[in-house]
């Protein structure tokens, strides 16, 4: 993509939602969903019975490194700052492999998120919305609800990730087949390493990861750290510091609020990042280009700096752009 192009985008907007003139983030009710709730209940009972049962450290290593893999390459290189912000450019096969290394982390497959991941970003951007949406409940609720249940707004967005996500059939297979992918996995696990490597590979990893997935999502919208605000948001992004690195650089929420197309998320000092590092690397081998921060994006109207280092990162005129609060 040229910078003439990248120019014409609006690197802030909610990318895959329509109709927003008349949907609401308020009015819904929290249902059971059946299919999720089986799958995250059954691969955590699934990882404390065999996880214990067949507990050797080297099923703990395999544990550590296929999550290490999934997460960094699949979901936070792959489905959310390539898929979900378009945050860097690369191959088409590039980005389909990041995509199914996120598709195996166990959540979902990428359609699934994309949308999950912008109605609730849609929704916490708006004045008020659905208690759901913003995490207001006790963590232990929280969790139980975000794990098991699901949303229906009453007036819900209108759903379309554009060319090249939404019709790609590719992306479309694995959103119907996305559990189907642990199957393989744990297949060649079993082979090399018997139960321990099966149960640690497969079920503690799944578990693991989705629910970090929740508790990250919990605490980052709740409290911690902020360099920015998004003036007249409901909801506000924090930074958590202690998840940094298991979270692969996702937990600095307040950065990428602020800014959603930066392919790096740990902005300041000290703040690790090994999603920005991964992407650097593509970068490095001619596997991924114009690659966003928040130097080089426009400057966004709409966030306002709460700590005097906040604006030392971001592009030039951003500063005539945001209501100074430090």
């Amino acid at each position: 993509m040229s910078n003439k192009m990248q120019n014409t985008i609006d690197h802030y907007k909610v990318n895959s939602l329509t109709n927003l003139d008349t949907a609401s983030a308020v009015e819904g009710r929290v249902v059971w969903d059946p299919l999720r709730s089986i799958w995250n209940g059954g691969m955590l009972v699934g990882a404390v019975v065999f996880g214990t049962l067949h507990f050797s450290w080297g099923a703990v290593a395999v544990f550590l490194t296929a999550s290490a893999i999934t997460l960094c390459a699949g979901h936070s290189v792959g489905f959310h700052r390539r898929l979900i912000h378009r945050s860097f450019e690369c191959p088409k096969w590039v980005e389909r492999t990041l995509v199914w290394f996120g598709t195996v982390v166990g959540m979902g497959g990428p359609l699934w998120t994309i949308r999950l991941h912008d109605s609730r970003d849609w929704a916490q951007r708006q004045p008020d919305c659905h208690v759901f949406l913003r995490h207001g409940k006790a963590m232990w609720i929280d969790g139980i609800v975000y794990l098991h249940g699901k949303l229906k707004l009453v007036h819900p967005p209108g759903f379309d990730p554009g060319p090249g996500i939404g019709d790609d059939p590719f992306y479309r297979f694995l959103d119907r087949t996305w559990m189907l992918h642990q199957i393989p996995i744990g297949i060649c696990l079993f082979l090399l390493g018997g139960m321990p490597w099966l149960a640690w590979g497969v079920f503690v990893r799944v578990a693991a990861c989705t629910t970090m997935h929740w508790f990250i999502s919990y605490f980052a919208h709740t409290r911690g750290p902020q360099d920015w605000l998004v003036d007249g948001a409901v909801i506000q992004a924090h930074n958590v510091p202690i998840m940094a690195i298991p979270t692969m650089g996702e937990s600095w929420h307040s950065n990428h609020h602020a800014f959603p197309a930066s392919a790096r998320h740990g902005l300041y000092p000290g703040q690790i990042d090994l999603g920005w590092r991964f992407v650097q690397l593509l970068e490095a081998v001619g596997l991924a280009w114009n690659v966003n921060v928040p130097a080089n994006l426009p400057p966004r109207a709409g966030i306002s700096p709460v700590t005097a280092r906040a604006l030392s990162v971001a592009a030039p005129g951003q500063a005539e752009m945001t209501c100074n609060r430090i």
